[in-house]
């Protein structure tokens, strides 16, 4: 029910972090994998190639729609399938709600929803045809909470939680399973700066009831299910990998 043999899949934003260890993971139980970004993701590249997997990467810019169709052509084009979608690829922009500007708001919003959604939108197309398909947003502990000092990130996560619902609703009786997973507090690029502030550090790790900061492998599980015919019957879900964070 895990396995992945035979089947494609497309990440964003797999060079590092969360996105390498989904694309390590989805290799391990036998899908081939596409990588989508802006950085040259060499070391997942290896990674996955060790493991046997075919590996490509697409150099992009997520920041506008203009390389949207592209993804999935080119994805179909050199591994002859897309059977998986992930939108990982993100950035986040942190300063007081008093003093956060336009560009700061359009710079997220633009990565973190707008590319997402027609991201879907472009592999779902590709997927209703054929009957069959995952995709897996890659959402936050924000989109539940509030946080404080990224407003955009904010609505960016919240707004992810909603499209999945949405795309979940219309898709699937087509076949295809639209999920999220809400990464808890991990050590990623993203998380930096409230690992490097002692006090926040140490709130931070005072509400999580495993103790510790998510590692980035602790996501691949999650991945494997959602990306699996295990989840076939699963639907809509924005599933929170956070060690009981939103337990506490």
């Amino acid at each position: 029910m895990f396995s992945l043999e035979g089947r494609v899949a497309l990440i964003t934003g797999a060079n590092t972090g969360l996105g390498q260890a989904i694309a390590i993971a989805l290799a391990s139980a036998g899908a081939d994998i596409a990588c989508a970004g802006t950085s040259a993701p060499d070391e997942t590249a290896e990674k996955v190639k060790a493991l046997g997997r075919r590996f490509i990467a697409i150099k992009t810019d997520l920041s506008s729609l203009a390389p949207v169709q592209n993804l999935v052509d080119q994805t179909v084009s050199e591994l002859g399938a897309l059977d998986i979608l992930v939108n990982n690829a993100g950035t986040i922009r942190r300063a007081d709600a008093v003093d956060f500007t336009e560009a700061d708001w359009d710079a997220v919003m633009d990565v973190n929803l707008k590319t997402a959604f027609f991201l879907c939108q472009a592999a779902g197309r590709h997927m209703i045809a054929k009957g069959q398909g995952k995709i897996i947003n890659i959402a936050s502990m924000l989109s539940f909470q509030g946080g404080i000092r990224v407003p955009s990130y904010t609505a960016s996560k919240h707004g992810i939680a909603g499209i999945t619902k949405l795309l979940a609703n219309e898709w699937a009786s087509k076949g295809l399973n639209v999920n999220a997973i809400a990464p808890g507090y991990m050590v990623t690029n993203n998380t930096a700066a409230l690992r490097a502030d002692e006090n926040r550090n140490r709130d931070i790790l005072a509400r999580i009831p495993a103790g510790r900061w998510g590692e980035p492998s602790d996501i691949g599980g999650a991945a494997i299910f959602l990306a699996s015919k295990a989840s076939d019957y699963v639907n809509g879900v924005v599933l929170p990998v956070d060690g009981g964070w939103q337990a506490r």
